[in-house]
C-alpha cells in the first residue's frame, strides 16, 4: 500500500499542473476542515465552559458572532502557511495570497474583539444597576479604536509595508482626522458628561419640546439617545443636544413617590359676597366645616366685640365669605383626602384676578406616579368641587355661549297693525 502511494506521488510529480492543482485541493480541505474543528470543538467547548463560569451553569450566552470570527482564523493561518508549499505557483501570487491572508487574519481578530465587547455589555446589561451607568457608548468608543487600527494592519499587510510609515503620516492628517470625526469627538465627551453627572438614566422620563421628544429613554449609545414617546413614537436625539440643550427630567418626580397636581378653579367675582347667619347656619352641617367655622366665629366674635357702638355696622366689622369658607373647606377636603400627600407641599390659595375670573388654585402632591391613577385622582376632585360650588353660593366663571345668547335675545318686536 505504501509502495503504491508513493508510486502515485512520483507520477504526480510529473505532472506538474495535475500536481498544482491536487496540492491546492488538498490544501483548501485542510483549511475547511480547521474551521470545522475550531468551531465545533475548540471554541464552542471553551465558550460553554466561560458561560457557565459566568452563571453558574452550563448555559450558553449570546456569542453575537464570535465562535464564527474565531473559527476564521486557523483555515487563514493554514492558507497563509501552506501555499507555500504547493508547487509551482508563482512567488508574486504567494505573496499576494499570503498577504490577504494576513490581512483576512486582522479583520477576523478585529471583529472578534467587537463581538467581545458587544458580550461584555450584554453581561453588563444583567446587572440591576446597569441603566444607571450605561456603557454602550465606551464600548463604541473602542470598537472604533480597534477598526482604525486593524485598517492600518490591514492595509499595512497587503501592500507589504510597515505599520510605522502609515502611522507616521497620521500626523499630517490628524486635522482632516479631527474633522472627520468631530461628531464622534462631540458625542463621546457628552457621553462622558451624561454619565458622570447622571444627567439621563435609561427609563426615565426626558421632554425636550423642541425636538417634539416627549417619553420614556429606551436606550444611550455614543452618537444617540432614543425616547419612546407616549405616542410609541421613536425620537432620536444625539447625544450632545443633551449637554446643549435644555429638557425636562421626570425622574426627580418619580422617585420622590408624588406627582404634582396645580390648576385653578376659575370662579365668577359677582358670586363672592359675605354670610348670612343663616349661611353659616347651613354650613355647619359640613363636617369638614366645624372645626373652622367655630374657630373663625371665635375669633370674629373677639375681635368685633372691641369695637365702639358706632363702628359695629355690619360694613365695619369683620364677617365670613363664602369665598374664604370654602377655600377652607378645600384645603381639609385636600387633607383628609387618602390619596393626597400630607408630607408635601399643600396649599389653596387665591391668585390675581383675571379677565377669566378669580383664580381659586389647588396645589399639592398626590400619592402615586402612575399617569392613569394621577389622572383620576386630580379629575375626581375637581368633579367634587365643581359640584359643591353652589353650596357655597359660589358659580364658576366661563365665557358666554351660543346657548347663553339664544336665552338673552330679545322677544320678537310686535307686528304693526294693518
Amino acid at each position: 500500500m505504501q509502495s503504491e502511494f508513493i508510486h502515485w506521488l512520483e507520477w504526480l510529480r510529473q505532472h506538474d499542473e495535475l500536481h498544482t492543482i491536487v496540492a491546492s485541493t488538498v490544501l483548501i480541505l485542510l483549511a475547511w476542515l480547521s474551521n470545522w474543528l475550531v468551531r465545533r470543538i475548540l471554541v464552542r467547548g471553551l465558550f460553554h465552559a466561560a458561560g457557565a463560569i459566568v452563571h453558574g451553569r452550563a448555559a450558553p450566552i449570546q456569542d453575537h458572532g464570535l465562535i464564527k470570527r474565531l473559527a476564521n482564523v486557523l483555515p487563514a493561518l493554514v492558507l497563509a502557511g501552506g501555499v507555500k508549499v504547493v508547487p509551482n505557483l508563482p512567488s508574486s501570487l504567494v505573496e499576494v495570497v499570503t498577504n490577504v491572508c494576513a490581512a483576512f487574519i486582522t479583520l477576523t481578530i478585529a471583529l472578534a474583539l467587537s463581538a467581545v465587547l458587544d458580550i461584555v455589555n450584554t453581561l453588563y446589561q444583567r446587572r440591576k444597576d446597569a441603566h444607571l451607568r450605561p456603557i454602550k457608548g465606551y464600548l463604541q468608543v473602542l470598537k472604533i479604536a480597534i477598526f482604525a487600527i486593524a485598517t492600518i494592519l490591514m492595509i499595512a499587510s497587503l501592500i507589504d509595508r510597515s505599520p510605522l510609515i502609515l502611522l507616521s503620516g497620521l500626523g499630517a492628517m490628524a486635522a482632516v482626522l479631527m474633522l472627520i470625526f468631530q461628531d464622534t469627538l462631540l458625542s463621546l465627551v457628552a457621553s462622558v458628561q451624561i454619565t458622570s453627572n447622571d444627567i439621563i438614566r435609561v427609563g426615565d422620563w426626558v421632554e425636550m419640546p423642541q425636538l417634539n421628544a416627549d417619553g420614556d429613554v429606551v436606550d444611550i449609545a455614543l452618537h444617540t439617545v432614543k425616547v419612546q414617546n407616549w405616542d410609541k413614537t421613536i425620537t432620536t436625539i444625539p447625544t450632545k443636544r443633551f449637554i446643549t440643550d435644555s429638557f425636562k427630567n421626570w425622574r426627580g418626580m418619580q422617585e420622590s413617590g408624588g406627582r404634582r397636581i396645580k390648576r385653578c378653579l376659575y370662579l365668577d367675582q359677582n358670586s363672592v359676597h359675605f354670610l348670612s347667619d343663616e349661611d353659616i347656619v347651613q354650613l355647619h352641617r359640613f363636617r369638614l366645616l366645624n372645626s373652622y367655622l367655630k374657630t373663625k366665629e371665635s375669633e370674629l366674635l373677639s375681635w368685633n366685640s372691641q369695637l365702639d357702638e358706632s363702628s359695629r355696622l355690619p360694613i365695619n366689622s369683620r364677617q365670613l365669605t363664602n369665598l374664604g369658607t370654602f377655600r377652607a373647606y378645600v384645603e381639609n377636603y385636600l387633607r383628609e383626602n387618602s390619596d393626597i400627600r400630607k408630607d408635601m407641599t399643600l396649599l389653596v390659595r387665591q391668585l390675581a384676578a383675571t379677565a377669566d375670573g378669580l383664580p381659586l388654585e389647588l396645589y399639592c402632591f398626590t400619592a402615586t406616579t402612575v399617569w392613569s391613577r394621577y389622572e383620576a385622582i386630580q379629575s375626581d376632585i375637581f368633579d367634587h368641587l365643581l359640584a359643591i360650588l353652589p353650596e357655597f353660593g359660589l358659580r364658576v366663571f366661563q365665557h358666554p355661549s351660543g346657548v347663553d345668547m339664544r336665552e338673552l335675545r330679545l322677544p320678537a318686536a310686535p307686528k304693526a297693525p294693518s
